[in-house]
Formats: structure tokens, C-alpha cells, sequence
């Protein structure tokens, strides 16, 4: 549930800002299968991962964060 939750703000920050998985999974240096896992909520994000999504969005970790 909660890696749902992560995934459905990362996706929807990332379309925000403009960025296509292909280029956000590149500027993390992950692959496009691991982002779209997280975003699918089949994978849970780390607090590094959250941090460095965070900061390649230009948002804070608290605006990030599901409510």
C-alpha cells in the first residue's frame, strides 16, 4: 500500500515537471524497468532514492511525501 502510494507521487511529479521515464530513470542513473516498478507500487523506494527523486525534482521531501 504505502509503496503504492510513493509510486503514484513520483509518477505524477515526474509528469509535472515534464520528465518522460526515460529521461528521469536516466538522470537517477536507474534503469526505466526500476522506476516503472516504483512507480507501479511493485517496489518500495528507499530514503535515499526519495531524497535523490526529491532533489531531481526541485521539491522538498515533505511535498513529496504521500499524505
Amino acid at each position: 500500500m504505502e509503496a503504492e502510494k510513493w509510486g503514484r507521487r513520483i509518477r505524477a511529479f515526474r509528469k509535472l515537471k515534464g520528465f518522460t521515464q526515460e529521461s528521469f530513470a536516466k538522470d537517477l542513473g536507474i534503469s526505466v524497468s526500476v522506476l516503472g516498478e516504483i512507480e507501479r507500487g511493485n517496489r518500495e523506494p528507499n530514503q535515499q532514492f526519495i531524497e535523490e527523486v526529491a532533489k531531481a525534482l526541485n521539491v522538498s521531501v515533505e511535498e513529496l511525501t504521500p499524505r
